[in-house]
């Protein structure tokens, strides 16, 4: 059997391919997707420009993003408080697409940049707290997705 390589997030094809994988595991998501769905009632073609613009920002150094990430979450929250298990699901959510796709450094620092966002979205919207729940946050991804890698 012939073993496919893997390439690693390069340009802004990728992460316009990697975002459009991830929106429709989110969309889908019976726990995270009417966030989506029902209550931004997100138009993705309109805002994938901007998603796209953050990420190459983030990973690939690039100067396009100049907008303010927080403040549409903020705005969600208002409406239907976020959880930690909210932001579990989409961290879950973000690895398995980021590792459906790619293997190497940007996307390894995807997936952890992908978790700090996660922790500190949900810090900021609860004040410093976990979001509720027991336990507080831990990530899914910690307890589902990091466990033995194929090789």
């Amino acid at each position: 059997m012939c073993a496919v390589a893997v390439a690693d997030i390069a340009d802004r094809e990728d992460l316009d391919r990697l975002l459009r994988r991830f929106y429709r595991a989110a969309f889908a998501d019976p726990l995270i997707g009417p966030y989506f769905t029902e209550i931004a009632r997100l138009d993705l073609e309109a805002h994938l420009p901007h998603i796209t613009d953050f990420w190459e920002s983030a990973l690939l150094r690039t100067t396009g993003y100049r907008r303010n990430a927080f403040a549409p979450h903020a705005g969600l929250h208002r409406e239907r408080p976020l959880t930690a298990e909210h932001f579990g699901r989409w961290v879950q959510l973000w690895r398995a697409s980021v590792d459906g796709l790619h293997r190497g450094p940007v996307a390894e620092r995807a997936k952890a940049q992908g978790e700090r966002i996660a922790v500190g979205m949900l810090r900021r919207l609860t004040e410093g707290g976990t979001g509720g729940g027991e336990g507080g946050f831990v990530p899914l991804a910690a307890v589902l997705l990091r466990g033995p890698q194929p090789r």
